[in-house]
This record gives structure tokens, C-alpha cells and sequence, in this order.
């Protein structure tokens, strides 16, 4: 049953964000995977629209947070509101406390509001003065990052860019994509945008995430899984070039990431097995903002993405 939903939910987000279907089958492995998301792109790729849509295709409520310079963390967790009528502080909730929050441009937010993030996304909880106020159990932050501008931005910290489960480089469409989502446009603007006939319950989201855990790894594959992480920190055991070009390799939550976005990806493919091809599909989405490279990397023009599939062409798979 929640197999045929999020198929439901998949053609959906396919028919609001078109010729993307590696970012709306991202959305979906960050659902089942119960992980936030990082988006980057330049603007205009439908980065809003795609939360926007998976949003209105899940049960449970969302905010859109538009990140600025001037933002504090009250903005997001809430503050305590003094009632003089009684004489005491009530709390105020603020957006954190919705189950899909969309962190729009989250790197114009400034250190402390990054932090306030922090504890939610790790924590599931925020803390405002001496309480502290749990999150709901399905709670998703879906942010976006625009790469081309760098005034009044501040970048991100590695220790909250590991708290995302994946992150999506996003690019231009191609000529007959655009001249479809031209046509989709212009069609919503005389009738209407589509809706999702049926939100997915919250109670089926969580009994498909038991059974993504539950998806069968061999031993075989759970320990190519483990070595392709490994990698990242003993790369001079497999290759020069790839030990030249890192400084930091991916942290043990890289690991638990990366077993989980393959058990998703195996599961929406109908199968109830993982196999060398789900980690390797899913491997630089999990790891590409885990890694940290070094200065003659970056001087050589060396991305994130070369560097890990030359991790994938150097691991040998089972």
C-alpha cells in the first residue's frame, strides 16, 4: 500500500518538476530515509516549486523560511511572549515547528541562526532560555543554496553540511525540457495548478521507512558500502591523485547516510535487496559536501564529483 503511494506521489512531484528526475526522487529518498536535503542551483530550476509540490503531496503541515542577513533565531525557533493579562510568558512557536520547513538561500542566514538550525536538524528538539521543545516526528528540512552569489552570503560550516543527509547539484534543462515546463506554465496560468488527489499519511510514511530499514544488504555489499567511505580517509591505499586531493575524508555519518539513501533507492525500485548499483547511484549525493579537498585540488580545478568517482572507478565492487 505505501509502495503504490509514493509511486502516486512520485508521477506527481514528475509532473510539477519537470526533467529533473534524480532531484524528485531525492525528495522522496530523504522522506523515506527520514534526512534533510540540500539543494544547489542557480535560480529559476524549480527548486521552490519541487518542495513546494512534495509539501502538498505529504500530510502534515509546511513553512517557507526566507533566509536573510538580518535574520535571528527567534525567527525560526520561536521566543517566549510575555501576557500581562496573567502576568506570565507563554511560548510562541515559531516555523521550526512544522514538518517540512523549505530553508530558502539558507547561506545568507548568519552564525547563530545556523546554529539554531544545527540543533534542530541533529537534535530533532530547540531550545529557547531554560526549556527545551521537541520537534514533531516527521520533520524535514528541505534548503536551497544559489552558488552565483557571494555578497551578504556566509558558508555554510562542515559540521552543519554533515547534518544533511544529501546534497543536489542542479543544472539548466535542456531545449525540449524548457519548451515543456513553458507549456506547463502557461497551462497553470489558465487553469490552475494540479494538486495531489490523495496526501500520503503520515502513519504510511513511517511504516515505509521500517520497511526501507528492513531491506535485505548481503555482507558482501555492506562492506563494499563501508570501504567506499573508508576510501575517503585511506585514499593513499588506493590511489595518489585521490590522496593529493584530499585534505578531510567523510565522517561515520557518511556511512549510515549512504546505507540508507541505497535502501531507499532499492525501494522504490520494487526490490527488497540493495545492490552495488543503488550505492554507487546514490554515493555523490551522500558524500559530495562530506569531503573536505585540499588547496592543489582546487588550484588543479578538481571537484567534489571527480574526486568521488574516482573513488567509485578505485573500490572494487563485489
Amino acid at each position: 500500500m505505501a509502495a503504490e503511494q509514493f509511486q502516486a506521489l512520485r508521477d506527481y512531484l514528475d509532473s510539477q518538476v519537470l526533467g529533473q528526475p534524480e532531484f524528485t526522487e531525492a525528495l522522496l529518498i530523504a522522506v523515506l530515509a527520514d534526512g534533510h536535503l540540500l539543494v544547489e542551483g542557480p535560480p529559476g530550476l524549480a527548486k521552490t516549486r519541487a518542495v513546494n509540490a512534495l509539501a502538498g503531496g505529504i500530510e502534515g503541515s509546511f513553512h517557507r523560511i526566507q533566509f536573510t542577513p538580518d535574520l535571528l533565531p527567534a525567527d525560526l525557533t520561536g521566543t517566549d511572549i510575555y501576557r500581562p493579562e496573567t502576568g506570565q510568558f507563554v511560548f510562541q512557536q515559531g516555523p521550526l515547528f512544522h514538518h517540512v520547513i523549505l530553508a530558502d538561500e539558507i547561506n545568507r542566514a548568519p552564525a547563530k541562526v545556523q546554529s539554531a538550525l544545527l540543533e534542530a536538524m541533529a537534535e530533532r528538539q530547540i531550545t529557547v532560555g531554560q526549556t527545551t521543545y521537541p520537534l514533531p516526528e516527521l520533520f524535514l528540512v528541505l534548503a536551497t543554496q544559489n552558488p552565483l552569489e557571494q555578497e551578504g552570503t556566509y558558508p555554510l560550516p562542515e559540521a552543519q553540511l554533515d547534518r544533511f543527509l544529501m546534497k543536489l547539484n542542479l543544472d539548466y534543462p535542456a531545449a525540449d525540457t524548457e519548451l515543456k515546463i513553458l507549456q506547463l506554465t502557461r497551462g497553470e496560468q489558465l487553469s490552475g495548478q494540479l494538486s495531489m488527489p490523495k496526501p500520503v499519511r503520515q502513519s504510511d510514511i513511517f511504516a515505509a521507512r521500517k520497511e526501507v530499514l528492513a531491506i535485505y544488504m548481503d555482507e558482501a555489499v555492506e562492506n563494499y558500502l563501508v570501504q567506499l567511505v573508508i576510501a575517503t580517509r585511506q585514499a593513499q591505499h588506493y590511489s595518489a591523485d585521490i590522496a593529493r586531493w584530499l585534505s578531510y575524508g567523510a565522517s561515520p555519518r557518511a556511512t549510515i547516510a549512504l546505507d540508507r539513501c541505497a535502501r531507499a533507492k532499492a525501494w522504490l525500485a520494487g526490490r527488497d535487496f540493495v545492490t552495488p548499483d543503488d550505492i554507487q547511484q546514490v554515493f555523490l549525493y551522500a558524500l559530495r559536501h562530506r569531503i573536505i579537498l585540499s588547496y592543489q585540488a582546487e588550484a588543479e580545478g578538481v571537484s567534489p564529483d571527480q574526486v568521488l568517482q574516482a573513488i567509485l572507478q578505485a573500490v572494487p565492487a563485489p
